[in-house]
């Protein structure tokens, strides 16, 4: 009997599931087993282990065999592959982003919320921004010899808005036209031009319906509508007109809706006051003096905590956090502050759903139609026109899985964004007052007596109200 037969009586070798290890086991024990060092390894090399075999480890087991007999043994080991890292886009600026940017600071720690919205002008043919391809990882190597692949990073791909264009490459992005740089729904980069009125909206003026970014050097009046893809900035003050931008809109000179008309923003809301008004925001409102008898909602928050920082009556609602320093007054009006909600991300994850589902139907039919091609190129029966279809019908069946891909991820984002309350709360700086309304999520809190210097959360099934810090 050979040593290899003789060793594969007692030895059993196994891998792991890369084969960048393999283990050797005793698979029968008996006392007085012997073998030699070279015998060990022609056991192995039987086996088909040939990388990075660990010779003081079998010289160990060869010698002192007992010591083995009860465990499994690494005794070869490759090397593990190295993934590629992901590829990104390279912007030739600072993009603004209104979510990590801050009122500017003065003195003694107050906030001037005036401050206009530094933006990022370019001209025409200007590289806004590059494409950074993916980096290749390492290959790895079994013990059996052979290469282990490694993970390929991911490629970028541009948001492409309006006004900007890509080379034939699709390596670079450039301005198609003179004008500000801004960022909208899903991160799109967009060159906005700019609509400048030196004077009210009014008669004289008319409504407003632009492509970019509009600039209004006095008042919105009553009954008028200003709509933005871009930005809107009003000098003077907005009344009970209709106001939408896909940007941001800052006011000035504060809103007095006469509960007409809607400020609607797909990015902040920044007014000096709120009076009778209606505010949507896709992320912050945020006032400098009072929010008084209005209806206000914002996908992330509500900031009123100036030096009067006043919200009294009406309804507020934010996806994450109302900060104020009063809520409230002493005659209990009726206030009701509502956090945790986020209706957009909810409908959108309605939508999205609902095109999972097209996304399924649409590859099940075109892989019924590839099936039926490939039958007839197997036989030899495919013409051109079906030849040329078939390379159609790839290409829409990889589009179509990539947008599946993207849809999935999105929603498993939004899932995990709206069973998030962590960040749900409302934070008072100085005083509530009884007769205001908490809410977060499906619990409701009803304040009977005034409180100073409170936050409320939600905590263990109810609603917490703690000492503000």
């Amino acid at each position: 009997m050979t040593a290899k037969l003789a060793l594969d009586t007692f030895l059993s070798v196994t891998f792991s599931d890369d084969k960048s290890v393999a283990y050797i086991q005793f698979s029968k024990r008996e006392e007085g087993f012997k073998c030699t060092e070279d015998e060990l390894m022609l056991f192995l090399r039987s086996q088909q282990i040939q990388y990075g075999i660990e010779r003081d480890i079998i010289s160990r087991i060869a010698s002192h065999p007992e010591e083995y007999m009860f465990n499994r043994t690494p005794v070869a080991m490759g090397v593990q592959p190295v993934s590629g890292k992901d590829g990104y886009i390279e912007y030739a600026f600072k993009l603004r982003d209104e979510r990590e940017q801050k009122p500017l600071e003065i003195e003694d720690g107050k906030v001037d919320y005036k401050e206009l919205l530094s933006l990022n002008n370019v001209i025409k043919g200007q590289l806004i921004a590059k494409k950074i391809p993916p980096q290749p990882g390492k290959p790895g190597t079994s013990v059996t010899g052979e290469i282990i692949a490694f993970k390929p990073g991911k490629e970028a791909y541009f948001k492409v808005g309006k006004n900007v264009v890509l080379d034939a490459e699709q390596a670079a992005m450039y301005a198609a036209i003179d004008g500000l740089i801004a960022t909208t729904d899903k991160g799109k980069i967009n060159v906005f031009p700019v609509y400048e009125v030196n004077g009210d909206v009014d008669y004289s003026i008319g409504n407003i319906d632009f492509v970019g970014t509009v600039v209004i050097r006095g008042n919105v009046l009553t009954g008028f509508r200003v709509k933005a893809a871009g930005d809107i900035r009003v000098v003077g003050g907005v009344e009970g007109a209709e106001l939408d931008a896909d940007g941001s809109i800052e006011i000035t000179s504060g809103i007095i809706g006469y509960n007409k008309g809607y400020v609607k923003a797909g990015r902040n809301v920044k007014s000096s006051f709120i009076q009778d008004g209606n505010v949507i925001a896709g992320e912050d409102v945020i006032v400098s003096q009072s929010i008084m008898h209005s209806n206000i909602r914002a996908g992330k928050n509500v900031i009123c905590n100036g030096t009067k920082g006043l919200i009294v009556g009406g309804s507020i609602q934010a996806g994450e956090r109302v900060t104020a320093r009063t809520i409230g007054n002493s005659m209990s009006t009726m206030t009701s502050i509502e956090v945790g909600v986020q209706p957009e991300l909810r409908n959108e994850l309605n939508e999205l759903r609902v095109q999972t589902k097209q996304f399924k139907d649409a590859l099940d039919k075109t892989e019924k139609a590839l099936h039926l091609l490939n039958q007839l190129a197997s036989t030899g029966q495919l013409t051109p026109d079906k030849v040329a279809l078939r390379v159609k019908l790839n290409a829409t069946q990889k589009s179509t899985q990539r947008e599946q891909i993207a849809a999935r991820e999105r929603i498993l984002e939004i899932e995990k964004t709206l069973e998030d309350t962590v960040k749900a709360r409302v934070d008072i700086i100085k005083m509530i007052y009884g007769g205001s309304k908490i809410v977060i999520g499906r619990y409701t809190r009803f304040i009977k007596d005034p409180a100073e210097r409170v936050s409320l959360y939600y905590h263990e099934g109810d609603i917490s109200m703690v000492p503000y810090i």
